[in-house]
């Protein structure tokens, strides 16, 4: 698989302490509305954002401040992620369940980070910059393959795929290697999870002994680890390290954010 990087080193987690709660935390679920797509795209584009942007893309000493002149380009787009309650097989559940949505920016270099933002009170906050910019490559991809359906990741072997109706598409590597190139149905994707993750779901005694935390990491096990100084190891799990500049540029805004794009392995639920 292929590890998407922070900085030219390594696959890369810096998190932060004494910031805004992450995305699980927030004290409402996303909502994919026209409403909070625009109240997204106002956090995305707010000068402080913008400022710390331009840390961030010049982080290594890539760019100066100044020249990294960051843009928020296009509209937010939501993410969803496999559902627990589908994993379980709960009647009527959909496949996947809105995590957050992510604006895309970019700089004048060409760099591309994704903006993820939560509703927190009554209003929307940025808290996660990750590099690149699958979520809204994938979103593009899944609306075209299969226009009017859900795209979302599984992420705990990174896929991401497109569903509708019966229908269940990959829209990359590892999703291919998941379903094959022709996809699946929906009856035998659930199959699929319910085997691979049903036992590992929360309240699961997997999930209680510690082991990767269950059903997927949550944000606050993923701040804990890497404020611990810790790498993820095993199976297709990538290493973590700090990024300095990026990290630094992050906690002076004030977003509450981790500078992170990390792979799980399928074993590591």
């Amino acid at each position: 698989m292929n590890v998407r990087r922070l900085s030219s080193a390594a696959a890369v987690a810096a998190v932060l302490a004494g910031l805004c709660a992450p995305y699980a935390a927030a004290a409402e679920t996303p909502t994919a509305t026209a409403g909070s797509k625009a109240a997204a795209h106002r956090a995305a584009t707010a000068p402080t954002t913008l400022d710390t942007l331009s840390r961030f893309f010049a982080r290594d000493g890539k760019m100066s401040l100044t020249a990294a002149a960051p843009r928020v380009q296009g509209d937010a787009v939501p993410v969803y992620t496999l559902s627990p309650e589908f994993v379980a097989g709960r009647a009527g559940a959909p496949v996947a369940q809105l995590e957050y949505l992510a604006s895309t920016a970019v700089s004048s270099d060409g760099q591309k980070a994704s903006l993820w933002t939560v509703p927190q009170g009554t209003t929307w906050k940025v808290v996660n910059i990750a590099t690149g910019d699958d979520e809204a490559r994938y979103a593009a991809a899944g609306a075209s393959r299969l226009p009017g359906g859900t795209v979302f990741q599984e992420p705990q072997i990174n896929a991401w795929y497109v569903q509708k109706g019966a229908a269940v598409l990959p829209l990359d590597e590892d999703a291919v290697k998941a379903v094959g190139a022709r996809g699946t149905t929906l009856a035998a994707y659930q199959r699929r999870v319910q085997r691979a993750y049903g036992d590992k779901l929360p309240g699961s005694a997997y999930a209680k002994s510690g082991k990767a935390g269950g059903y997927g990491q949550t944000p606050e096990e993923a701040r804990a680890q890497a404020a611990a100084g810790s790498a993820g190891h095993g199976a297709g799990t990538s290493t973590a390290a700090s990024v300095t500049a990026g990290a630094g540029a992050l906690a002076a805004a004030g977003l509450g954010a981790v500078a992170l794009r990390r792979r799980r392995g399928v074993n590591q639920v």
